[in-house]
Parts: C-alpha cells; structure tokens; sequence
C-alpha cells in the first residue's frame, strides 16, 4: 500500500494541479496548508522543501530509491507522481515530448501570463490601463493556441488525458478574471467541458475550498503584501 504524502497546498491554479493530480492518481495524501496570505511561504522549515517560497511542494516518504523526497515546483511533482505511478504520461519518446512541450508551455507561458492578466485586473492596488490591456490581449493569445490545438487534438497532448491537461485546466478555471470569454474558443470550451465533468478534476478543485474563501474573506493591504509585495525568504 502506498504511504501518505504531505502535501504543502493553498487553493490556487498551480496547487490544484497537485491535488487534482493526487485525486487522479487515487495516492494517499495529507494537506500541510501553507496560507499564503499570512506568510507560510516564507517559513524557514518550509524553505528546506521549497527554496523558491511557492507552494505546492511535496514530500514522499517512499522516494524512487526507497528514501523519502521533497519536490517542489508544480510541473517536476506532475512528472514525479506520473513517474512513480507509470499513468497519465506516456512511456513512448514521441508521445513523451509531446506532452513535455505543452507542459512547458503551461509552466512558462500559461501560468505567468494568466497570472499576471489575473493579478492585474483584480489584485493590483491601482488600474494600470497599459498592464491590463498587455496581459488581457497575451491571454486572448494563449487562448487562442489552445483552441487551435483542440481544433486537431482531443486532449491538449493528443488523444489521451495526460499531465498536460491537469496543468494546464486549473489555469482556464478563472478565466473570466483573465477577460476571457469561452465562447469565443469553442475548442478550449468542449475541452474545459470535458475535463471539469471528470470527478477527481471535481475532488481536486474542493480541496481545501473553505481556506480560499477565508483569504478572500481576510484581503486588506497587509495580506495584499504579503502576497504581492518584495518580502524574500531567507
């Protein structure tokens, strides 16, 4: 029987990859919330695990050599968690990079782009016309090469659902934050369609909910810098 994994998680695109992975993969796993909005990310101990002060991370106390192992990073533990199981990456080099492409660009341009759409329009302290209009129309880009790869591809990586589809869908979840419509990707919309309907996508997306809802609850401008401002690790 597999041994439970700590998972070190807040409620956010990149940690729902985590835990829909997890929920995918049917693993044993324990939540460690790492609040980010009171400064968890930036704990010493939780340093050890993950240099950068992001979550998620995990740790796994039966590693590829029997050891326990620290991962941080969301696209490394999806690469990890599908390697120590054998499922949802293919074995064949082809296939293989072909989901590496598209989790890459998950990892260098979904993610920070979305993100900064995000940030911009609903976080950021003052309305920055030039920020929001840069990163809504980067959106609409990066939409826009998804719904063309869907046009040709049942899954963003081919015919099956790989990690390539768990990293990149909790990104498009909030999409209307990122000034998008769905509608006009009708691809990316039977897509989105389809990998919400899976009930681990379901379970994955619940974990942790109640901690999310207080964050919004608890947003004042010393939250807003912890989460936003220059503070570093040490």
């Amino acid at each position: 029987m597999p041994q439970t994994i700590d998972l070190y998680y807040w409620p956010t695109p990149n940690g729902w990859k985590v835990s829909i992975m997890l929920e995918e993969l049917d693993l044993p796993y324990n939540v460690v919330p790492i609040n980010i909005g009171a400064g968890d990310q930036f704990d010493s101990e939780f340093l050890k695990i993950s240099p950068n002060n992001k979550m998620p991370a995990i740790t796994d106390p039966d590693g590829p050599d029997g050891e326990p192992i620290s991962i941080f990073e969301s696209g490394a533990i999806l690469m990890y968690l599908a390697e120590k199981t054998g499922k949802l990456f293919p074995q064949t080099p082809r296939e293989r990079y072909t989901v590496l492409q598209w989790l890459m660009f998950q990892m260098g341009g979904v993610g920070p782009m979305l993100g900064q759409a995000h940030h911009f329009r609903q976080y950021a302290p003052e309305e920055i016309s030039y920020a929001i209009d840069r990163y809504t129309t980067e959106a609409s880009r990066l939409y826009g090469v998804m719904d063309h790869r869907l046009s040709e591809s049942e899954y963003i990586a081919g015919p099956d659902y790989t990690i390539a589809d768990i990293a990149i869908y909790p990104w498009v979840v909030p999409h209307e934050n990122q000034g998008q419509n769905m509608q006009d990707f009708p691809n990316l919309n039977r897509w989105f369609e389809a990998v919400r309907s899976r009930p681990a996508v379901d379970r994955g997306l619940k974990v942790g909910e109640e901690m999310r809802q207080q964050l919004n609850r608890d947003m004042d401008d010393e939250t807003r810098q912890t989460l936003f401002g220059n503070k570093r690790g040490s």
